[in-house]
């Protein structure tokens, strides 16, 4: 008897995946006029704020509040989920190659899956693994095609972009631990504030080069905050909490299917055989991520299991 993450969980990681997939396009064209550490500072202040609001107005289903050890564990997943994952891959694609980013970046779920086998002990099934291998191939052939010339500190950026990879997984395994009991809502908030903590720190490095964003840029701003940063996050944690992590980061293979798919649509770009063999293989490989098989999927059951489901 086949079973795995419920539809709903499983659709609310694909949504996530099609939100961080326009947010790519989206932070280049804020580059023009805010700088990188800074659009993090920004994005993610505005995104805390709004999640307070969310929480405070959050009467017909407020959950206890975590412990302290909860919330530590939450403030540490969302320093290395956000500041330090996103501080370290923007860093790592601008010194790296397309090509090396995009293989190293699709290894991220074989990362995720190592550390959720150390730290929870857990026994992978075979389509799991299948799936995750499948997806990682799958996602190199749809971008290596747009590969160009790194910097000559391309090692540096490979080696940082390993270094986002462990951020992500132990943000994803470590979020999973901390959620129990607690809504995705919450979970998202405590994430969210102590990433928008330490972007703003982070940011006073560009101090000297900040300026006023133009109109443009400032509602893409908030469409970072709002979509790709609350909803993104929001959806993301809800799922995260009803499957493996290494499902979850497998499903996030799909960006680049989404990406490939938003180009062709929306900017008229033709696509290559290879890309579209490519986006058919992420897909299988996603779909058997998500099978798992008998009871003997996991050494012990998921902690979200004893959670009441909430909507995201």
């Amino acid at each position: 008897m086949q079973r795995g993450p419920s539809a709903r969980a499983v659709c609310a990681v694909v949504a996530a995946a099609l939100f961080w997939s326009s947010s790519y396009a989206v932070t280049k064209r804020v580059l023009e006029d805010v700088g990188p550490l800074s659009i993090g500072a920004i994005r993610f202040t505005l995104a805390a704020l709004l999640l307070y609001v969310l929480v405070r107005t959050n009467r017909h289903h407020r959950p206890a509040r975590p412990d302290a050890r909860q919330r530590r564990q939450l403030y540490l997943s969302g320093f290395l989920g956000i500041t330090v994952y996103f501080v370290l891959e923007n860093v790592g694609v601008d010194l790296s190659t397309a090509s090396d980013a995009s293989l190293i970046v699709a290894t991220y779920p074989l990362m995720t899956m190592l550390l959720e086998l150390v730290v929870f002990r857990t026994r992978m099934p075979l389509p799991r693994v299948a799936g995750v291998l499948l997806a990682t191939v799958g996602a190199f052939l749809v971008v290596r095609n747009g590969a160009q010339v790194g910097g000559g500190s391309r090692w540096l950026g490979d080696i940082l972009l390993l270094l986002g990879g462990l951020a992500w997984a132990g943000y994803n395994v470590l979020g999973k631990r901390a959620s129990t009991g607690q809504d995705a809502v919450g979970v998202t908030y405590y994430q969210t504030l102590t990433g928008a903590a330490g972007f703003l720190l982070a940011s006073l490095l560009e101090a000297g080069d900040w300026r006023t964003p133009d109109a443009t840029a400032s509602s893409l701003l908030v469409y970072l905050a709002v979509a790709c940063s609350v909803g993104g996050f929001l959806l993301y944690n809800y799922g995260l909490r009803r499957m493996a992590s290494s499902v979850a980061v497998n499903i996030l293979n799909l960006v680049p299917v989404f990406g490939v798919i938003g180009a062709v649509v929306i900017n008229g770009e033709s696509i290559r055989p290879t890309q579209a063999a490519g986006g058919a293989i992420i897909i299988v490989g996603v779909a058997l991520g998500v099978i798992e098989r008998g009871r003997g999927a996991t050494a012990k059951p998921d902690a979200d299991e004893a959670v009441s489901p909430v909507a995201a």
